[in-house]
């Protein structure tokens, strides 16, 4: 006699498509390009948190001495019609960008691009045929001048 009450099962059809959509996600989530990703913009961020403060604490005072004024660059404003322009700040962070920028392109173009080349160069030049080879290569042309 059937059980009248049979034991709840948790892998009834509609959970088996939710857990392939799970094990899909996993296998997504975890690939080596996403963990790549991860820990480049995890990186990238401290990057610029370094590069921020360098603008901040280092760039921008030394700007501020250079030009003659009363104040740091942080005070640096115009007063239009009794509104504030703080375009001190915004040169603060144009100088941030031009820094970031500068890596970015140093790192990406220039270092990048260096390491690709000397792969192409090695991928493009044909191995040294050894002497076997050599000759396994003259009996080959022999052969096909004679057909």
């Amino acid at each position: 006699m059937p059980d009248p009450f049979p034991p709840k099962r948790f892998f009834d059809a509609s959970s088996k498509s939710a857990l392939t959509l799970f094990e899909e996600f996993k296998t997504f989530a975890f690939k080596g390009n996403v963990v790549d990703l991860a820990v480049g913009v995890i990186i990238g961020g401290a990057f610029g948190k370094i590069v921020d403060s360098l603008v901040k604490h280092l760039i921008m005072p030394l700007i501020s001495l250079i030009v003659p004024s009363q104040q740091s660059y942080l005070g640096w404003k115009w007063v239009i019609h009794g509104k504030e322009i703080p375009y001190g700040l915004f040169l603060g962070e144009v100088v941030n960008f031009l820094i970031v920028a500068t890596a970015l392109y140093l790192f990406i173009v220039k270092f990048l691009g260096m390491i690709l080349k000397s792969k192409k160069q090695a991928a493009s030049s044909p191995p040294q045929l050894t002497k076997d080879q050599e000759l396994l290569t003259e009996i080959r042309d022999l052969l096909k001048a004679r057909l």
